[in-house]
């Protein structure tokens, strides 16, 4: 299981991208901590998720 946003997911062997694609994320408007590493938007295609790894994925919001 891979943790993300506190919650137990079985998505080990996806990328960073697959998830976020699956989960509905935009690419632009998200950034990833990945076991307490941001991880580049460049690496999100081969970044790939293992056993026990924790993640966050946080969106950015505009407002005015």
């Amino acid at each position: 299981m891979v943790k993300i946003n506190g919650e137990n997911l079985d998505i080990a062997g996806k990328s960073v991208s697959d998830y976020l694609n699956l989960a509905g994320y935009d690419l632009m408007r998200v950034a990833v901590e990945l076991n307490g590493d941001i991880v580049p938007k460049w690496r999100y295609a081969e970044t790939v998720f293992n056993e026990d790894d924790s993640v966050e994925v946080v969106s950015f919001v505009g407002g005015g």
